[in-house]
């Protein structure tokens, strides 16, 4: 009895604790539902009053690119070249005459010399004894020819009186012409004499700039040895400018270069004046001369760079942070009509002071992206801002 009465006794209790148990379920559900319903009330009261949508949103995540319609304009083309610098006009100057040893040097590298000064000086000291002597032989040959005169002459006076023949005054001419003759020669050996010693001094065969000396005061030099001195005419220098067959064929004498000597912060303006007219077959390559002028920071034998306007050309110029770079080449980003992101190919031309000149590519049309393009995605919806390429980036 006590048994069956303790079963219904717990059974009574457990529904009691189940009903419990249900009624905290309920109620815990009831305040859970309350608290998300009124947080969505919250928010859907927030976002009107801010006046906003989830298109707005949206709308508020599309990126703001900046974008330029370059258009196109004359640009000049410039070919960038090095080469090496060397005197316009390279003289060298050695041994004219027969030789002998240095007695003085009178130029050092680096001085201006004036047409025929002289350079060096060699010692003549026979060849000024051998000039007494055939001075001296001139003046034998003188008297004999006066003598020879003054006989024909008194010859002629004894004519008329018979006591001379005619056989005889023709003798006396020809012994009178003999001896005039003699003198010439006498003459023309001392003037040769003379000329062989003035080409003992090494003289400068024109104006110009002293490059190079390899002489001594001692040394014994000889004709037809290697040169003394080195002269550049005029002092002018110049760029011999290597470029491709491509770039010469475009280029004309007169045009404007810029040269930049390596190690020298200074540009120099220069012109061409003689193209190649030969091709390297191995490197397909051939010079442009650059004239320059005097300027003691041209050294010939230096290396240099030039950059030589070309022929002018219509393109689209973009600040350099347009133009994007992978292994194929260069690119820029447009926004096309749907405001979407497409990729361009380009091919840059010259660099100028607006920025870089794309030669292919582009018609000028374009909304090209300016800033940030390698932020963006081919196909992307972005807002744009168009302003003019060549503003400067705040």
């Amino acid at each position: 009895m006590n048994y069956e009465t303790n079963m219904k006794y717990d059974s009574v209790m457990a529904d009691q604790i189940d009903e419990e148990t249900r009624r905290k379920r309920r109620r815990l559900l009831l305040i859970v539902g309350g608290i998300v319903l009124l947080a969505i009330i919250a928010f859907g009261v927030i976002r009107f009053m801010k006046g906003g949508s989830a298109t707005d949103q949206d709308t508020n995540q599309v990126p703001l690119v900046t974008v330029a319609v370059p258009g196109q304009e004359a640009v000049t083309r410039i070919a960038n070249a090095t080469g090496s610098l060397a005197a316009r006009v390279d003289m060298p100057v050695g041994v004219v005459g027969e030789g002998g040893r240095v007695i003085a040097v009178h130029v050092q590298p680096g001085d201006w010399v004036g047409a025929g000064q002289v350079l060096a000086t060699i010692e003549r000291s026979v060849q000024s004894q051998q000039i007494a002597q055939l001075a001296a032989q001139v003046e034998v040959n003188r008297a004999d020819a006066k003598l020879a005169q003054n006989n024909l002459d008194r010859a002629k006076a004894l004519v008329a009186d018979g006591f001379v023949s005619k056989a005889d005054i023709d003798q006396k001419i020809a012994t009178r012409d003999a001896a005039v003759a003699r003198v010439n020669v006498a003459i023309a050996q001392l003037n040769q004499m003379r000329a062989q010693v003035g080409r003992l001094d090494i003289r400068a065969p024109d104006r110009g700039l002293v490059l190079t000396r390899s002489v001594e005061p001692g040394q014994v030099v000889s004709g037809g040895a290697t040169a003394l001195f080195r002269i550049a005419q005029g002092g002018e220098m110049e760029m011999r400018a290597l470029l491709s067959e491509n770039e010469l064929a475009a280029l004309k004498v007169g045009t404007v270069a810029q040269v930049t000597p390596v190690g020298v912060p200074q540009s120099f303006e220069g012109r061409v004046w003689q193209i190649s007219p030969v091709i390297d077959a191995t490197n397909r390559q051939g010079f442009a001369r650059i004239a320059l002028s005097p300027n003691p920071a041209l050294r010939p034998g230096g290396f240099a760079n030039a950059q030589i306007a070309m022929a002018k050309v219509s393109a689209a110029v973009l600040p350099e942070s347009a133009v994007q770079n992978d292994e194929k080449g260069s690119y820029v980003y447009i926004v096309d009509k749907n405001n979407k992101v497409q990729r361009r190919r380009v091919t840059t031309g010259s660099v100028t002071p607006k920025g870089l000149a794309i030669s292919s590519g582009l018609s000028g049309d374009e909304k090209v992206v300016l800033y940030a393009g390698g932020f963006l995605n081919v196909g992307e919806t972005v807002k744009t801002k168009v302003v003019n390429s060549n503003e400067p980036r705040r």
